[in-house]
């Protein structure tokens, strides 16, 4: 059954792999685009929202994105990488956004929380309080640094797809995240929250 009969179907896309996304965009641009946001378009606004830290900033940034990728004529071929060309171009614009901000000397400190519920709220409460410590000591690192970090512990991403999203090789990419952990490690052993004192 091809990609495209698997999706008029009524198979979520979801479920739809990027190479068959790719076969339907060959029938209908417009129904592999659609498969493509929808598959792709929470984890790249979450990757967004720990690089900005604004959720209105980060639901622009990715409708930047992909009407840049309805742009891209490559987009859909077979050789074009969609996944690392979708981080590469979220990233670019979050890390152009966060710069802005800094040369404006307008950064905003805001991290988005979730209410915890009541039965495991001191957890939650402790998970949260982390969270925003390591976000922050990231803040100490170098940006690239905390792209890598970011995209293999936010987003998720193998050292593969961070390889080909930043266009490095990958023994690159593991001396770049382990400088980065290293970094990071220094960073957070210096902080008063995570010391055992």
């Amino acid at each position: 059954m091809s990609a495209l009969q698997l999706l008029v179907g009524g198979q979520s896309s979801f479920e739809l792999d990027d190479e068959q996304i790719k076969a339907v965009a060959q029938h209908n641009r417009r129904a592999a685009t659609d498969a493509l946001v929808r598959k792709y378009r929470e984890r790249l606004v979450t990757h967004a929202m720990y690089v900005l830290r604004d959720a209105n900033e980060a639901f622009d940034v990715i409708q930047e994105v992909f009407i840049k990728s309805m742009r891209e004529p490559r987009f859909f071929d077979d050789e074009f990488k969609m996944k690392a060309w979708l981080f590469r171009v979220t990233s670019n614009l979050c890390f152009n956004i966060v710069r802005d901000r800094r040369r404006r000397s307008d950064i905003l400190e805001t991290i988005p929380h979730q209410t915890p519920k009541e039965e495991d709220s001191l957890s939650r409460l402790f998970a949260d309080e982390q969270q925003r410590h390591i976000l922050l000591a990231m803040d100490a690192v170098s940006e690239e640094h905390k792209e890598i970090l970011m995209l293999r512990y936010y987003a998720d991403l193998s050292y593969a797809e961070i390889a080909d999203t930043l266009n490095l090789k990958l023994g690159t990419v593991m001396s770049r995240l382990s400088r980065a952990k290293t970094s990071l490690l220094e960073v957070l052993d210096a902080s008063p929250c995570f010391s055992d004192s």
